[in-house]
């Protein structure tokens, strides 16, 4: 399934590619690598909150300080939630990535082999074989409780709104 009108890139209209995810909907699974290429997939964060924030690329500015403010966020969050990000970087730059900028608690995945995350979630752009910013808060049972895809993707997430999210699932 494809869809416009939902995300630019410096202004210019781009397509997002896979299905559209909403609250309530059991959240897909996926086949991602971590930097060891190893495959991981929902089963791999089975009992915890899950915290998916998508970046287009590491290598940008604004991906780096999406990172580092979870990165940093990571602290103030119980140990039964696992943060993750994942973009359509390669494992081996995504390791270099997280040495270079003390990425730690975070868990860094790649969608760069099959897309699966991205076509599951819809974030995947045509044009650019990316991923489109977005944040996911997934629950223990799998449900999807939060959906923010950022509509300009030069622009950071809300992220006050996903901690209001995130904290409403925790208590």
């Amino acid at each position: 399934m494809e869809r416009t009108g939902i995300i630019t890139m410096r202004g210019k209209p781009l397509t997002l590619v896979g299905n559209r995810v909403e609250v309530g909907d059991k959240a897909p699974d996926f086949s991602v690598l971590d930097t060891d290429m190893t495959v991981k997939g929902l089963a791999d964060f089975d009992g915890k909150i899950k915290v998916i924030s998508v970046t287009p690329s590491l290598d940008t500015p604004v991906c780096d300080i999406q990172v580092h403010w979870f990165e940093q966020d990571a602290s103030k969050v119980s140990q039964d939630v696992a943060i993750l990000n994942i973009s359509a970087d390669l494992p081996f730059a995504i390791k270099r990535f997280c040495a270079a900028g003390g990425i730690e608690r975070v868990t860094v995945l790649s969608d760069h082999r099959s897309a699966s995350f991205g076509e599951g979630y819809g974030v995947l752009i045509k044009e650019l074989r990316l991923l489109a910013r977005s944040i996911f808060i997934v629950d223990r049972e799998n449900v999807v409780r939060y959906v923010q895809i950022v509509g300009e993707q030069a622009n950071e997430p809300d992220y006050e709104a996903a901690v209001g999210a995130l904290k409403a699932i925790t208590g």
